[in-house]
């Protein structure tokens, strides 16, 4: 039941074949401080046990609901598709991924500092991932700052708060207003949307760990980074929203410095050995982009890192040797 005192928050969790996971997803929902929630399961047509699961705590609390898409869809799809079944009287939404938790004290904390300062459209915090506390680079004494403040630190300083879908907590009628609210398909989504919606709003952070990120070779992150997604994705983030955060001065530099770190570590990737799938992959992602791969840069980039290794023979070897490593393991599994 609703509570007309507090403010309503939408909890989402999109989900494919997280049965491994999910119960203790589901559980770390409903050990919240906070309990002026509903929560929305959507089910990505699982083929594990993850409906069963999803169902079995939807007859428990009549505050959590389980929807199945027709069709099976790709993952940002899924997350749009969640983020438009928000009610009009949700007044927060929080995402937590099917693989990952929350802190009991997670939205309490997050929707004070909203309810504090109106003007803040997210807010995001500290996570855990693996050994890592990801997200830090804000001064402790900094919970609110303007977006295109922050925007212009990331873009110019490489300031990393932008946080991921459970790091984050949005406000429900910045969704309503923007369908889709992900921007565009590919896996780094959620960053774009960081750019696109606080060129007109503040970002509030709360500095403590409110999430954990589960850490596992099933990721979307994790098959991204096999192929150094990343690198085209920082790219394309600063192509995109550069021009709307930075002088023209400030985005020819940055967009300069760019490209050139981008094609020493193309040369690096050369002595690393890296597969087809790897250069099909930047090589649609920079034609994509509007800058066709230029081999000659790769070509140079490989002869500087050469001689940059020549200049430190230890460093080259031991890179030689992790290169060679990695390909026995990818090739044998591992096994001795």
């Amino acid at each position: 039941m609703i509570n007309s005192s507090l403010p309503f928050v939408t909890i989402l969790t999109p989900v494919y074949n997280g049965e491994k996971y999910l119960a203790e997803c589901i559980e770390s929902v409903l050990a919240q401080t906070f309990q002026n929630w509903e929560y929305l399961i959507v089910n990505n047509c699982s083929t594990d046990r993850s409906l069963t699961i999803a169902e079995h705590y939807a007859r428990k609390d009549p505050r959590i609901r389980v929807l199945t898409n027709t069709n099976f869809v790709g993952v940002i799809e899924n997350h749009n598709i969640a983020f438009s079944l928000i009610p009009p009287q949700s007044k927060y939404c929080k995402v937590v991924e099917a693989d990952d938790r929350i802190a009991a004290e997670c939205l309490e904390k997050m929707i004070a500092l909203a309810e504090a300062h109106p003007a803040i459209a997210m807010v995001g915090s500290y996570q855990q991932s693996g050994e890592t506390v990801r997200w830090k680079g804000l001064p402790v004494d900094t919970q609110v700052i303007s977006g295109r403040e922050v925007c212009r630190s990331s873009l110019l300083d490489n300031l990393d708060v932008s946080g991921d879908p459970t790091s984050l907590l949005y406000r429900s009628d910045l969704i309503r207003k923007n369908q889709p609210f992900f921007p565009h398909s590919l896996p780094h989504a959620d960053t774009s949307s960081f750019y696109k919606y606080l060129q007109s709003h503040n970002f509030g952070f709360v500095h403590e760990i409110l999430s954990t990120e589960r850490v596992h070779d099933q990721q979307v992150s994790a098959t991204m980074n096999r192929v150094g997604a990343g690198n085209a994705a920082t790219l394309e983030i600063f192509l995109t929203y550069g021009p709307i955060y930075l002088s023209e001065v400030e985005f020819a530099g940055g967009k300069r410095h760019l490209l050139q770190e981008y094609y020493r570590w193309l040369g690096g990737s050369v002595l690393k050995m890296r597969d087809k799938e790897f250069w099909k992959y930047h090589t649609s992602r920079l034609r994509d982009l509007g800058y066709p791969l230029q081999w000659r840069k790769v070509i140079k980039a490989t002869m500087d890192e050469i001689l940059d290794e020549i200049q430190n023979p230890f460093l080259a070897f031991r890179k030689l040797f992790m290169v060679m490593r990695l390909r026995y393991q990818n090739r044998y599994g591992g096994r001795s």
